[in-house]
């Protein structure tokens, strides 16, 4: 391990003898920036520097950092209730916000299952998808078809219905359960490939997974909402559940509350995360609509979903859940996302001159460089840092999911960093 510099906290260099980082190669990997505060779009290091951040802690930070009234609900739980098992308890926090999910999610998608992160919650869907199977009485249908370009988690279940040829899962090649993936139908010679796929395995198939309009850890990948209403009408077709992983697009991020109301596409299972809480804490919701919930109501025990995970429907969290509920009823936060694509697309169309890029591309909140070939990921964000700024690149696409409440001289100090940093 390199000595300790003068600008590194003792706990960096003594904690980091015990830490396992997330996605790296320790051995290769640059020291952590050491954080010490966050307020609004910035984060404080521990040497005096501030970073614009640019990706909001992986989407979820929609309010910025520390918003007031997230926080003072924060304080007002934690005296009341902290934590309380889920498992024949219940308590305000997560059935007022199971209730206002329902009411603003589109449809009937209206019967709310916490779990505490995204991954989770998109195999309770999957399980939700295959035990309404069994329910019904309907043997051999268990598998989840799901597309190239996916990426819906790090679980060994979500590992099998992500993209198998990306670099992050593809060791597991062999071990993870066979699952269907085929490619998003975006055109008429992909969306007939589609339709033979599912006549080949429509009798063993229960579910479509699809992320709604932007297939986002597997390459920032938009497409339209005709994909959508095609897969939904593939799915009645072919007797199939339609699950749409939101945990990337919900809550404003695309410039709508939720995606499949933007695209006027209703599943029957949605999943929720990140920005749930307002980048607070962990906190996941898998909501089913009416026609699969119904199949796990009856009088026979064996029906139930045998599914519980400890810090279920976590009243803190809850409690942050509703109240970022709330900044989205009070403030403009649909109309920023709105102002921030605008922003983007023209701050970032100068990208496309540079050598080395291959596209430009912005939806809502969410803006893309695309490069020709991976970037050196150290170097670029030491890049970044150097300029002010917090951006993860990861492989060939360089991104910015910012707060909805960024300041437009921030973006534009972000912006104007990617410009500089890729010329």
């Amino acid at each position: 391990m390199a000595p300790q510099k003068p600008s590194e906290p003792d706990w960096l260099t003594r904690g980091l003898e015990h830490v396992w980082l997330p996605y790296a190669q320790m051995k290769l990997a640059p020291l952590p920036a050491p954080v010490v505060a966050t307020r609004g779009s910035q984060i404080m290091l521990a040497d005096g520097r501030k970073l614009v951040d640019g990706v909001a802690s992986w989407w979820t930070a929609c309010h910025g950092y520390n918003h007031p009234h997230i926080a003072e609900s924060l304080r007002k739980q934690l005296e009341r209730m902290p934590h309380v098992m889920f498992g024949g308890l219940a308590h305000e926090p997560a059935y007022e916000l199971a209730a206002r999910l329902a009411k603003i999610l589109p449809g009937n998608l209206d019967r709310v299952f916490y779990s505490e992160s995204g991954s989770v919650a998109v195999e309770v869907a999957m399980k939700m998808a295959i035990q309404y199977r069994l329910n019904t009485g309907e043997r051999g249908r268990s598998k989840i078809l799901s597309f190239r370009g996916a990426y819906h988690g790090d679980t060994l279940a979500t590992m099998a219905v992500c993209d198998p040829e990306e670099g992050m899962h593809s060791l597991f090649r062999g071990v993870l359960p066979e699952q269907i993936i085929a490619d998003l139908p975006r055109d008429d010679e992909s969306h007939a490939a589609l339709r033979a796929v599912l006549e080949r395995h429509g009798r063993e198939l229960t579910a479509i997974l699809v992320e709604p309009l932007v297939q986002g850890a597997g390459g920032m990948v938009f497409h339209s909402a005709l994909v959508l209403q095609r897969l939904r009408k593939l799915a009645d077709e072919f007797d199939l559940l339609l699950i749409f992983d939101e945990i990337f697009t919900g809550f404003g991020r695309t410039g709508g509350m939720f995606a499949c109301a933007s695209s006027g596409v209703l599943p029957d299972i949605i999943t929720l995360s990140k920005a749930l809480t307002g980048g607070t804490l962990p906190l996941a919701a898998t909501v089913a609509s009416s026609l699969v919930f119904d199949a796990f109501w009856s009088d026979r025990p064996e029906d139930a979903l045998m599914h519980g995970p400890t810090f279920m429907g976590n009243p803190l969290a809850c409690a942050a859940a509703n109240a970022s509920l709330d900044l989205f009823e009070r403030e403009p936060r649909l109309e920023q996302a709105t102002a921030i694509a605008k922003q983007l697309a023209r701050e970032l169309e100068p990208c496309r001159t540079l050598k080395g890029v291959r596209d430009v591309r912005v939806m809502g909140a969410i803006g893309v460089v695309e490069l020709d070939s991976p970037a050196e990921r150290g170097a670029l964000m030491k890049a970044f840092i150097d300029r002010g700024v917090w951006i993860r690149p990861f492989g060939r696409i360089v991104y910015l999911t910012p707060a909805l409440t960024i300041r437009p001289d921030e973006l534009t100090t972000l912006t104007s960093a990617i410009c500089d940093a890729l010329a």
